[in-house]
């Protein structure tokens, strides 16, 4: 078990648990659930944000719903492997708003971008736009997702 998962009792797991289910679980069903008082449940949901355990709530929308029904995933292979070259891409990849996540990675190429767009039919102009001007940028190689298995899930706890 990871030496700050640890630290957490069973109580502050539970919690941990519920909130990645559902953040707007009120302080009162938190306390049901985990056998505390309210400000009991309050103080210690208070405390894992404050430790950093929780990083921030926030809605999962519809991405169909908001025009970026599709998911493209991207290999790209800088020029070369530099310090200035990895901070000016990660600076120019983290400005992109279709870019969901990127990752540097070890392997037979540097980065992993997962990108929303529209649609497949939009793809092109998000890579020559978005993707191919960045910093250091020699090759690509494009997946696009046709369903999604196992997304957004919850961290094991």
């Amino acid at each position: 078990m990871n030496h700050e998962l640890a630290d957490l009792d069973a109580i502050d797991r539970t919690l941990l648990r519920l909130l990645q289910e559902d953040g707007r679980r009120t302080t009162l069903e938190l306390a049901n659930r985990v056998g505390l008082s309210p400000t009991g449940a309050s103080q210690r949901v208070k405390r894992l944000f404050r430790e950093g355990y929780v990083k921030a709530v926030r809605a999962i929308l519809d991405p169909k719903k908001i025009g970026r029904g599709t998911v493209v995933f991207i290999q790209v292979r800088l020029d070369h492997t530099a310090p200035h070259i990895f901070e000016r891409f990660s600076d120019a990849i983290s400005k992109a708003p279709e870019v969901l996540e990127c990752h540097m990675v070890i392997g037979g190429f540097d980065y992993l971008v997962k990108a929303r767009i529209a649609d497949m039919s939009l793809f092109q102009d998000f890579l020559e736009r978005v993707i191919l001007p960045l910093p250091g940028v020699r090759e690509t190689h494009t997946y696009a997702s046709v369903g999604d298995v196992k997304p957004d899930a919850v961290l094991p706890i």
